[in-house]
């Protein structure tokens, strides 16, 4: 097994290199830097050797690849940078943000299961039937919806027709977690209950069931000791696929309902040209999403032994 993790490591350690490099070159190509931000609106005229004195002290005037070689030097000793625009250490700037993300997620998460878990399995049970159509056509209406389009509709039903919750962030955090959290979970929810749906009906039509009911074992057991646990191996890799993405992904939420986490950051920066908290945002975003997939991977190795006959046999 710790064969397994080392050589799946080394397998993603160039996908994450490769990542940072595309992203800094990119950034470095769109044009602009946060130094020329700053001071086209700083309402002033400044002199050009004032500029690029500004860039030299950031290291902005020295070729890319020194510059990304600086960088990823720094980021592999810990070091990532300071920012150009508040001049704070990147890396206690992204720690402060991360808890507000990482609460949103979490709330997602947890409702996204209570809601598409039952409501797939009460459909695959239900087939064909009026509350099997009633789930899929809300679930269908549900996975059609932008996340900013549910924000807005959430937004003007709760706050500002039936006042009950805040349009955007307050200091009362419970209350004003509440729509982001409905936001990112009536997508997710809509998306996996179908999922869910079909990998429940797909383990009822197998053989097992049949003979278990031939056996006269009840539905419920048949369920939830049988048939669930047949389907656990889709419905993990879909939480650890909606764990990166919403770990990753956020950004329009947060910046819609104000919510103070890395999303946000990340679209200020983007704003401001703060080429060393973009960055940060995408190694962030790229280690998730690597992390993710190798928890996956491991979880498919414990719970499936066709997977481990398989890496066993290469």
């Amino acid at each position: 097994m710790v064969k397994y993790i080392f050589k799946r490591l080394l397998q993603l350690i160039p996908i994450l290199i490769g990542i940072t490099f595309l992203s800094f070159a990119m950034m470095r190509l769109a044009g602009g830097d946060a130094v020329t931000y700053m001071y086209e609106n700083a309402g002033a005229a400044v002199s050009q050797e004032i500029i690029d004195a500004a860039k030299a002290e950031y290291g902005l005037d020295k070729p890319f690849l020194v510059q990304y070689a600086n960088w990823l030097g720094g980021m592999l000793r810990g070091d990532m940078g300071e920012s150009y625009v508040s001049h704070k250490d990147v890396f206690e700037t992204f720690v402060s943000k991360l808890p507000a993300t990482l609460l949103l997620t979490l709330s997602s998460i947890i409702m996204t299961v209570m809601i598409a878990i039952p409501l797939g399995i009460l459909s695959a049970i239900r087939h064909n039937k009026w509350v099997d159509y009633l789930i899929r056509f809300f679930s269908f209406i549900g996975n059609s919806m932008p996340n900013f389009f549910a924000a807005l509709v959430l937004m003007y039903f709760l706050s500002i027709r039936m006042k009950l919750l805040p349009v955007i962030t307050t200091d009362n955090t419970a209350l004003s977690l509440i729509l982001p959290t409905l936001t990112l979970a009536i997508s997710m929810a809509s998306k996996y209950t179908r999922q869910v749906r079909a990998t429940v009906l797909e383990e009822l039509n197998k053989d097992y069931v049949a003979g278990a009911r031939a056996r006269g074992v009840r539905g419920k057991i048949i369920i939830w000791k049988s048939v669930m646990k047949s389907s656990m191996l889709t419905i993990i890799t879909l939480l650890a696929l909606s764990v990166g993405s919403l770990l990753g992904g956020t950004t329009i939420v947060e910046n819609i309902f104000m919510w103070d986490g890395v999303g946000k950051m990340a679209v200020d920066a983007i704003n401001m040209r703060d080429y060393p908290i973009i960055q940060a945002y995408v190694a962030w975003m790229a280690i998730i999403y690597v992390a993710v997939n190798l928890v996956t991977d491991i979880i498919y190795h414990y719970l499936d032994p066709r997977v481990r006959l398989e890496n066993s046999c290469i």
